[in-house]
């Protein structure tokens, strides 16, 4: 017995920090166990609230704490066998600990931030509200871009740099860097004042009159933007060329216009005036037409071949596909309104005068 307990003995001075480490990683297993079986429990109660914040923190809180409990763990059980270790390495162990942990704790942030702002939007969309897509991903990519240089910062600070010596040392290869990458620099601010003035946001119809471009905006990144033409391809545009063209938004016109001239023939001038009171009165007991906008209708040309009366005219509809279904039930009922006053619409004609025939050769 004796033996037995100087056995023990012998073996706690010399073994005894791997018991230790044995129970401090099994604490750790233990940890992480009921970490998953309670994030699993609260996960479901929160699916449940119309609170956007808690699913984004809690869902972006998952993977993080399960790292940084092992990490803490680990960690700590290398320190308790320092005995057994080089000092320098225990002192590395350290460091790496601390650079893990804010690496940990910027994961969590970025990813709160993506679940966020894809909450935000899913939820405008849901409810039917008019959520600023382009804003939204806006503040998103400052707030990460924020988040990882501030993370380095931290990161080379706790690693024994001089982070005043680094932003004095990047003020000065600022310039360099500026020189180098101009056009990435101003492709960058091009996009912040895409940002900033919003004259297109994702899912508009732009075109610019200055350049062979027009689609429907996809994606705007800090550097380029995407635009889906309308034969399916994508169009690169890199957001400097925004500072320098002029760009069309069709997506946020107030009404679309009908404008068309019609004739009809010299035979009918007595017919003219009737036929243009009656269009004037079919726009403007039409259902789809903006009663508030210019509604003109009126004789204005003696052409080659026609007299010509012009319509000019605002839908309430801005959707391409109706307004041309409402412009193709305007044109029907113009021709109905011609054929009812007894005129025909004209067409390309010349008449061809002759004073006199000559007599046939030998009569």
């Amino acid at each position: 017995m004796t033996e037995i307990l100087n056995w023990f003995q012998w073996a706690n001075e010399h073994y005894g920090w791997a018991v230790t480490i044995f129970i401090l990683v099994l604490i750790t297993l233990t940890i992480n166990y009921f970490w998953k079986r309670y994030f699993d429990k609260v996960q479901v109660r929160l699916k449940s609230t119309e609170n956007l914040w808690d699913d984004a923190i809690w869902e972006a809180v998952h993977k993080p704490m399960g790292y940084l409990i092992w990490i803490v763990g680990l960690s700590y059980a290398a320190e308790i066998s320092n005995n057994q270790l080089d000092p320098e390495l225990v002192a590395l162990v350290k460091n790496i600990r601390a650079i893990a942990v804010i690496t940990i704790l910027t994961w969590f942030l970025f990813r709160f931030i993506r679940l966020a702002e894809q909450n935000i939007i899913n939820a405008g969309e849901a409810k039917q509200k008019n959520v600023d897509k382009t804003t939204v991903n806006a503040v998103a990519k400052l707030l990460r871009a924020s988040l990882i240089i501030t993370s380095i910062l931290i990161i080379l600070q706790s690693m024994g740099y001089s982070i005043s010596g680094l932003l004095a040392f990047g003020g000065i290869g600022g310039l360099a860097v500026g020189f180098a990458a101009k056009d990435l620099l101003s492709n960058f601010f091009g996009g912040l004042m895409i940002y900033l003035d919003r004259p297109f946001k994702i899912g508009d119809w732009v075109r610019s009159p200055d350049r062979e471009i027009e689609g429907t905006v996809e994606y705007i990144g800090w550097r380029q933007t995407r635009i889906r033409t309308f034969d399916k391809r994508p169009l690169y545009v890199p957001n400097s060329i925004f500072t320098s063209i002029t760009v069309e938004n069709p997506s946020r016109m107030l009404n679309r216009r009908i404008y068309e001239t019609i004739g009809i023939r010299y035979d009918d001038a007595d017919k003219m005036q009737g036929i243009v009171l009656a269009v004037k009165e079919m726009l403007k007991n039409h259902p789809e037409i903006d009663k508030n906008a210019t509604l003109i209708v009126n004789f204005n040309e003696f052409a080659a071949s026609s007299l010509n009366f012009f319509i000019y005219t605002f839908t309430e509809t801005t959707n391409w596909v109706k307004f041309h279904e409402v412009k193709q039930d305007v044109m029907l009922k113009v021709v109905d309104i011609v054929a009812n006053a007894g005129a025909e619409m004209a067409f390309p004609t010349q008449t061809l005068h002759v004073q006199s025939l000559p007599e046939a050769y030998g009569s």
